[in-house]
Parts: structure tokens; C-alpha cells; sequence
């Protein structure tokens, strides 16, 4: 049956992990669907009970200063990355292996925490944690990319955007609010799939979101059912949190690849007008949407060993769909096609065309901050590396790599090139 919701607001929330992993053999299998729901609930439960294990909460004994979340149980290694989480060379990997895969729950429950949230909205603090449980849980670990850590890395990448001068000296409580929550909920339930490949398997999602924005909408509706099932707003007025609701929708929705032009045009005459006014709610909001734009797709301007982990996560993701569709005998989709697309080629297509063009407008914005003028240079530095890596695949007749990935010698050779 239909397992949305409809809350006060009008607006539909999906199931959590409503969707069937994508294997032909299973779509149709309600059985084996019920199975994983069932595991996904025990696993979300073991999650739960693990993450709270050593704390204070559970052994009954109240912390001094109930905002202090950060206390002596978490490792000295993870809080000292803490206190750096403002900092551009974050390594969220490294974060995530030393909060034994919690990274998301734990940057968010700091980051409410550094942002003053939990006192202005008088948050509860279990309730928090099981809120960002869930989200964490409900993104799926198989994805080489579309995971958890994505979504913490995301998220991290949205605290130094708000930051931003510029955009910091405007911004409410609840911008920052929805900002961190529609970093950490971006990509929430994401199948490891993209929207065409939904579409053309008839999946049952691009049938009910009519094939506009499939993923997006999913991802919102999902965050909605989250927020709903933990009650961790419940407390706020109804038109708060009806709010809170739809300005979320708005947020990730902007993340459609598919609408980059859209948004960059509007950037663009409001830069050339100079006819911003962050004193305007909505102009506000659509400058959040931005920068939820540029953390989403900030991989590029990462340092070279962090940017180039991620450029091969999501082109291992790509690669996955693409044997995909072979092994069903559908068109493999562009970029998918391991046999013919390389990391470097596939990289260097959207640091030109994707990237660029969106942090250009945004170092405009933010007006050549440290900042965006380190963004910039990583971005080309990286760019320059993968250009030079393309080039010695194409000159090496030796080379049996087809993959694009980065050898230990190739990436010796590129640390060697590294512009100070």
C-alpha cells in the first residue's frame, strides 16, 4: 500500500528505505522487500543502542552543562578534529574511522551545538540524536559515493559556507538550521542510482514524482517522514515547523543537477544588478540554496588527496550502473561505461563545465575570500593533475588500466608536479 504520510502541512513524507534495491529480481518480490525493512530496523536499533553505549545519558548520570555534548567519551582524536571543523582541509574520512562510521551524527550534534540550535529551538537532546540516527542510517553503505560520509562531508563544506562573511552577518538561527539540516539530509535514502536510470526501469518512484527531480523529492520527502517519526520539532508551532518543512523542499530540490543552469543564470543577473539584499528572506534562502549547491559538488576543490578519493568513489558508482545496465541488456547510461570513460576524463568534463562556472559566481559573491580563493586554486591545481594523469593514460601504449584509476606511481609523479 501507500506508506506516506501526510502531515498538517499538506505535504506527502515517504517511507524510510521505501524504495527496493535495485535488482530486477527483487522489485516485484514483496517478501524479500519486508525482509530488508525488518534488518534495516534491527540495524537501525543496534546502531542506536551502540552509539549511546559509554555515554553518561544512559548510565543516568545528567552532564553539568546539558549542552556540553562533546564530553570525555568521544576520542581526543575526533573532539581535536572538532575543534578544526571550520577548517577547508577537514578530512571527513579520517573523522569518520575515528567515530567508528558516526561521523555524520556526531559533526551535526557539534555543529547544533556551535551554532547555539539546541538552546534557541530548546532541542531535546536524545531526540536529536535519535533524529540524526536515523538519517544517518538511512543512507545506504554500499554506495561507493552516495553515503554517509558524503552527506557529513557536505555538511562540513555547509559550516565554513555560512561562515562566509558575507553571508554569516544575515543570517538567522533558522537559515542556519535549515542549511545544516538540508546539508546532512541532501541525499538521504539515494539508491546508488541516477534519475534517468529510474526512469527508463519504471521504477516506482519516477512514476509517483512524474519523472521531475525523482531523487530529490525522495530525498525530501524521506528527511519530512524523519522529522515527523522523531517528533524532534513536535514541540515548535505549526507554522514553524510547516515552514521548517517546505523551505527544507526548497533546499534540496535545488541540488537537481539538471536545474545548474537555472540557478546560475539567477546568480548571475543578481551579481550583475548587485541587487542582493540578505536582509530579504527569500534572497537569503536562495543564497543557502547556493551554497547547498557548492558543498554538494566542493569535491573538486578539495585538496588533492581527499578530491581524489572522491573522484573515484562516484566514478566506481557510475561504473556500478553501467555493468548494471549491460548485465540487463539496457543502454549504458554516459559516464557509466567503464570501458570507455576514465576518472580523469570524467573529471576534468565537470570541473569545466559543473564546477567552474557555479564557484566563479560564488568567489564573486563572497568577494575573493581566503576562503574562495583557496577553493579556486585547488580546483585548478586538481584540474591540472587530472589533465596531466589523462594525458600519460593516452601516451602509454605499456597501460592496460581502462579504469582511470590513479596508480601509486602515477600518484607519486603527481605529488611530484604539486604546486607549492
Amino acid at each position: 500500500g501507500d506508506a506516506r504520510l501526510r502531515g498538517q502541512t499538506g505535504v506527502l513524507s515517504e517511507r524510510r528505505g521505501s524504495y527496493p534495491f535495485i535488482d530486477f529480481r527483487l522489485l516485484n518480490n514483496t517478501t524479500f522487500s519486508g525482509e530488508i525493512g525488518t534488518k534495516k530496523k534491527v540495524k537501525r536499533l543496534l546502531s542506536f543502542q551502540r552509539y549511546f553505549h559509554a555515554s553518561r545519558l544512559l548510565r543516568g548520570i545528567v552532564p553539568q552543562t546539558s549542552l556540553y555534548l562533546l564530553d570525555e567519551d568521544y576520542l581526543g582524536q575526533a573532539r581535536h578534529m572538532l575543534s578544526k571543523v571550520g577548517m577547508w582541509d577537514f578530512d571527513i574520512f579520517l573523522f569518520d574511522r575515528l567515530t567508528n562510521g558516526n561521523s555524520l551524527v556526531t559533526l551535526l550534534c557539534h555543529l547544533f551545538n556551535v551554532h547555539g540550535l539546541i538552546h534557541h529551538f530548546q532541542l531535546d537532546m536524545v531526540t536529536l540524536h535519535r533524529f540524526l540516527v536515523m538519517v544517518q542510517e538511512d543512507y545506504h553503505s554500499q554506495n561507493p559515493y552516495h553515503n554517509a560520509v558524503h552527506a557529513a562531508d557536505v555538511t562540513q563544506a555547509m559550516h565554513c559556507y555560512l561562515r562566509e562573511p558575507k553571508l554569516a552577518n544575515f543570517l538567522t538561527p533558522s537559515d542556519i538550521m535549515l542549511g545544516l539540516l538540508a546539508a546532512a539530509a541532501h541525499d538521504v535514502d539515494h539508491p546508488g542510482v541516477n534519475q534517468p536510470f529510474l526512469i527508463k526501469t519504471k521504477h516506482h518512484l519516477a512514476s509517483l514524482y512524474q519523472n521531475v527531480s525523482v531523487l530529490e523529492n525522495h530525498h525530501w520527502r524521506s528527511t519530512i517522514g524523519m522529522l515527523r517519526e522523531s517528533r524532534l520539532l513536535a514541540h515548535l508551532p505549526k507554522e514553524v515547523t510547516q515552514d521548517i518543512e517546505q523551505q527544507l523542499g526548497s533546499l534540496i530540490l535545488a541540488t537537481d543537477i539538471n536545474r545548474q543552469n537555472e540557478f546560475l543564470i539567477r546568480l548571475k543577473s543578481h551579481l550583475d544588478n548587485q541587487d542582493l539584499r540578505l536582509e530579504d528572506a527569500q534572497d537569503r534562502h536562495f543564497m543557502l540554496q547556493i551554497a547547498l549547491k557548492c558543498a554538494d559538488i566542493c569535491n573538486p576543490c578539495r585538496l588533492w588527496d581527499l578530491s581524489r578519493q572522491w573522484s573515484e568513489r562516484v566514478c566506481e558508482e557510475f561504473y556500478r550502473q553501467g555493468d548494471l545496465e549491460q548485465k540487463f541488456e539496457l543502454e549504458i547510461s554516459p559516464l557509466c561505461n567503464q570501458q570507455k570513460d576514465t576518472i580523469p576524463s570524467i573529471q576534468i568534463g565537470f570541473m569545466t563545465y559543473i564546477v567552474e562556472p557555479l564557484f566563479e559566481r560564488w568567489a564573486q559573491f563572497t568577494g575573493d575570500t581566503p576562503l574562495s580563493e583557496n577553493m579556486l586554486n585547488h580546483l585548478r591545481r586538481n584540474k591540472a593533475k587530472w589533465r596531466s594523469l589523462l594525458h600519460k593514460q593516452h601516451s602509454s601504449s605499456r597501460s592496460n588500466d581502462h579504469s582511470g584509476q590513479v596508480t601509486e606511481s602515477q600518484e607519486q609523479t603527481l605529488n611530484e608536479e604539486e604546486t607549492p
